[in-house]
């Protein structure tokens, strides 16, 4: 299992008139959390395009615990429990300033090969960098 931590702050016009982050506005935090996740890995969204891969998303769930507010700082917690492969799921889980779980959601995203726009096996030096979490 891969665990990263992320935080970004509710900024105000990701909020909508009751002062709450707008429901839309936490898949943008979501996909932070995964960049920020590779990137700590001393990987890129933007190297794995250049080796020709892909990741869409196929599938989101999200639900709401309690609101997300101006400016609070939120702490997106990121995981992977399982050995990716064609596919990989990603957990998180949103926490705000005082610790409280606001959040709970889960991605799944396909790996595709650019020029074939087919599924295909998650690049090599990404599992590479993942094997000591799930051995």
């Amino acid at each position: 299992m891969f665990t990263h931590e992320t935080k970004l702050r509710v900024r105000y016009g990701e909020t909508d008139q009751m002062g709450y982050m707008y429901y839309g506005n936490y898949a943008e935090f979501l996909e932070v959390a995964r960049v920020e996740m590779l990137r700590s890995m001393g990987l890129s969204y933007k190297s794995f395009e250049e080796s020709g891969i892909m990741m869409p998303v196929l599938e989101l769930n999200v639900k709401y615990v309690k609101p997300a507010r101006y400016d609070d700082e939120i702490t997106i917690k990121t995981t992977v429990k399982h050995k990716p492969a064609i596919r990989i799921h990603f957990d998180y889980e949103l926490f705000n300033e005082a610790g409280d779980l606001i959040t709970i959601a889960h991605t799944k995203l396909v790996f595709v090969d650019m020029r074939t726009n087919k599924p295909c096996h998650a690049p090599e030096e990404f599992m590479e960098k993942l094997k000591p979490y799930f051995e």
